[in-house]
């Protein structure tokens, strides 16, 4: 059983896993994110965290999510797509979850 937010694994758009211990001692901001929600704009805002703080050691996580009102019905491939060229989105974005 996990004890920690380091001791989980998360799988990246590429299918790839990544181990969240790789993120220890930076601050997290874990976002759920869907791409055709009305909060979908704030993704601008993250970007701009990200760009402004990541050599302060912050790290924005986003996880893409279908369950709230079936708002990010795409592909990983579409998603990634989508917030890079509307917001673009450089901060990690992770494989949908459910």
């Amino acid at each position: 059983m996990p004890k920690t937010i380091y001791d989980f694994e998360a799988l990246q758009m590429d299918g790839s896993s990544v181990p969240l211990s790789n993120y220890r001692g930076k601050v997290l901001l874990i976002v759920n994110t869907a791409s055709a929600c009305g909060f979908t704009p704030q993704l601008k805002g993250l970007e701009a965290l990200h760009r402004e703080y990541a050599d302060k050691d912050l790290v924005v996580l986003g996880f893409p999510c279908n369950q709230f009102g079936s708002q990010d019905p795409g592909s990983n491939d579409e998603i990634a797509s989508f917030c890079e060229l509307n917001y673009g989105v450089s901060f990690p974005m992770m494989a949908k979850i459910d």
